[in-house]
């Protein structure tokens, strides 16, 4: 069974994300949403509604591609995740080239700690190249329309946080 980690802090989930869930789950038999629990970006949404939005957006994906689709919390190194899960794939979605700088840096890393463990890259969809999560919660905070850039359940919690 070939099972892929796509890891974030998914604060909230966005449509490019969904995008690179949707494709990712045609690599793999199992795709693993790796939640992160990073304290120090003090997320807007907690863990446990990053989690259930996840589980919500990709429960009609998972159907639809025939691959199960699974959120896992994690607040360890990247690469002991994937082998928490079984995974022999890390997916990553790349907006511009300095998401590639960072990543670059992060497979180096990774490989050195762990070589069997592959790293693909996936290209953001052209109409969701903008789209970041934190962009996301400026535009929404400041009673922007996000609607172009979240589903509609993400853009009520959003409104929810912020009305």
């Amino acid at each position: 069974m070939r099972v892929g980690l796509y890891p974030g802090t998914f604060d909230p989930i966005t449509l490019g994300h969904i995008d690179i869930i949707r494709r990712g789950a045609s690599l793999v038999d199992r795709l693993v949403i790796g939640v992160a629990i990073n304290r120090d970006k003090g997320p807007l949404f907690s863990l446990e509604e990053r989690v259930a939005m996840i589980e919500s957006e990709c429960r009609q994906l998972s159907e639809q591609t025939g691959t199960e689709i699974v959120a896992h919390p994690f607040e360890n190194l990247l690469i002991n995740c994937a082998h928490d899960v079984g995974a022999q794939i890390i997916i990553r979605g790349l907006r511009a080239v300095a998401d590639f700088e960072y990543e670059f840096q992060m497979v180096g890393m990774n490989r050195v700690l762990d070589d069997s463990v592959e790293t693909v890259f996936l290209m953001a969809d052209a109409r969701h190249q903008a789209i970041a999560s934190k962009l996301v919660k400026e535009i929404a905070r400041l009673d922007g329309d996000v609607s172009s850039f979240v589903t509609p359940a993400v853009k009520r919690a959003l409104d929810g946080r912020f009305r």
